[in-house]
């Protein structure tokens, strides 16, 4: 966006990277936390992974008004469904709720999402909502902007069966990837895991994750300068 031609309404664009694995007993949901407008990054730590029911969440992608108000709007008719039914909503539910609203507000959303969740009737799912409205499920969904970086990398390194750890070191490693390459990715790396045993959340700082090709070391940033410099002396009255 071009702030000096004075035309804010102009186009720009929004990165984001998001997935959805699935995994023998539960899915596991993981996104960057880089909120972008255009060049300029409005949020270096925002979470992308929204809950909607206790054992049902949303990745968000595209705009962030858009993908938001969605998620409120969902878990709203989700809280109302559960109390009707006296028992949690499925996945299968939640991601149809999520495709009703994207497709009949079509020409007016600019938003990609991903459910996961698990249940006790179909267990661990992933539905992919792209533009459009469109629902599909499958084994593992990657979107937003660096998921480019992606799909080569998941045909070769992605199986059934895996086991949790083996698909939560999958999505950091991919997320990782996708930051190293993709310029509107990038802070930290946010994981939501999802079984019959209930949801746990994992946070994988910057300076954790690894390194890629010409990716450089940092060094003499300001963290490493306040973990080393000296506490100030307390001002003596």
């Amino acid at each position: 966006m071009d702030v000096s031609s004075g035309d804010l309404n102009a186009p720009h664009s929004m990165g984001t990277t998001i997935i959805g694995v699935t995994y023998n007993g539960g899915v596991v949901l993981g996104a960057d936390s880089r909120t972008s407008t255009g060049m300029y990054v409005a949020n270096r730590a925002s979470d992308k992974i929204t809950q909607l029911t206790d054992n049902v969440y949303i990745c968000r992608s595209g705009s962030a008004a858009d993908s938001q108000i969605v998620s409120d709007y969902v878990r709203y008719f989700l809280h109302q469904h559960t109390i009707q039914l006296g028992q949690p909503s499925t996945v299968k539910v939640a991601a149809n709720l999520v495709r009703l609203l994207s497709y009949n507000n079509k020409n007016s959303l600019q938003t990609g999402l991903i459910v996961g969740g698990w249940d006790k009737y179909e267990g661990g799912k992933i539905y992919g909502i792209p533009l459009g409205g469109t629902v599909l499920e499958l084994p593992f969904t990657i979107g937003g902007s660096g998921s480019s970086y992606l799909y080569g990398f998941f045909d070769q390194v992605w199986k059934e069966g895996m086991t949790q750890e083996e698909a939560e070191q999958l999505v950091v490693k991919a997320v990782s990837l996708a930051i190293a390459r993709d310029g509107a990715s990038g802070g930290v790396v946010r994981t939501v895991t999802i079984n019959k045993d209930g949801v746990s959340r994992k946070f994988f700082p910057g300076d954790t994750l690894p390194l890629w090709h010409e990716e450089l070391e940092p060094k003499e940033s300001l963290l490493d300068i306040l973990s080393t410099a000296a506490s100030p002396e307390p001002m003596v009255s």
